[in-house]
Formats: C-alpha cells, sequence, structure tokens
C-alpha cells in the first residue's frame, strides 16, 4: 500500500490509461521530433501504456534531457478520423507509440 502523503515525482505514474481519449497536441517544432505531421491535431485513445518509462528521445537529442523519464503509449486512430476522403471501413484503424509530452486530454 503507498502512503498517501507521497507525491510521485514527474514520469513515475503514466498521465493516461488505456481507453481515455486523446488529442495530439498540434505543434511545429523545429528540429529533432518524432511525431508525423499527418497526426498533429487528431483525436485517438489510449490502447496500451509502454512501460517501463523511459528517456523523452527529443529532449535528449539536443543534451536537454538530464536522464529524466517518462511515458510512451500506444495510441489508436480510426482512419477516418486521420484521412477525410477514407473509403475503406469505418473500424479501419491506425496504431502508433507516442511519448506523453506530445498528448493531451479531451
Amino acid at each position: 500500500m503507498s502512503d498517501p502523503g507521497v507525491v510521485p515525482a514527474l514520469g513515475e505514474v503514466p498521465l493516461f490509461r488505456p481507453g481515455d481519449k486523446i488529442q495530439v497536441s498540434d505543434r511545429s517544432p523545429i528540429g529533432h521530433y518524432r511525431v508525423p505531421t499527418y497526426l498533429r491535431g487528431k483525436q485517438g485513445s489510449i490502447e496500451k501504456v509502454i512501460e517501463p518509462a523511459l528517456v523523452d528521445n527529443e529532449e535528449e537529442g539536443y543534451g536537454r534531457n538530464a536522464g529524466s523519464k517518462r511515458h510512451y503509449y500506444r495510441i489508436s486512430f480510426a482512419m477516418m478520423e486521420l484521412w477525410q476522403d477514407y473509403a475503406g471501413s469505418p473500424h479501419d484503424g491506425l496504431r502508433i507509440e507516442m511519448f506523453e509530452s506530445w498528448l493531451e486530454r479531451i
């Protein structure tokens, strides 16, 4: 049993859980980033928390991370959310792993 007075450090506890609805942040950073542009601003849902927490590779690429860790998540998107003229089945989807800092709760 955990102590209710103990506050976990950033990255120790995932911010999202399977089933949570998210939106991918719609920003255009210059340089080292790992989120496809076609997913920015799109809505999906968390399928899985990837364990263990890992180093933020975007910040690490610039030497700014200092080894802090956060979570990656497997996100599912409906193809109809991603491609306006998608003609396939409404059950078709895309799955991708994304770092926590790109996700917004909706």
